[in-house]
């Protein structure tokens, strides 16, 4: 552990103002995983309002498996040359 580093910050810390402490401790917050998906959720909402609700083709999860597979061939074909 460096005790001389974690003094100097605690030296600039207590020098900050209110509002650099309170920039400081949202930059040091973790993100809320619920507003992440809130807003997963509006950009599906706007996507699908956008396409009149009108499904992707092919579904996403069959362009996830296409790309796998893709990639299992390339790598299988890179260990075998």
């Amino acid at each position: 552990m460096n005790t001389q580093l974690v003094n100097s910050l605690f030296q600039v810390i207590q020098s900050l103002s209110p509002e650099e402490r309170d920039l400081l401790e949202q930059k040091m917050k973790k993100p809320d995983w619920r507003e992440t998906l809130d807003r997963i959720e509006k950009l599906r909402s706007e996507i699908n309002a956008h396409r009149g609700g009108k499904p992707l083709d092919p579904p996403v999860d069959e362009i996830i498996h296409q790309m796998r597979e893709e990639r299992d061939q390339q790598i299988l074909s890179a260990c075998f040359r």
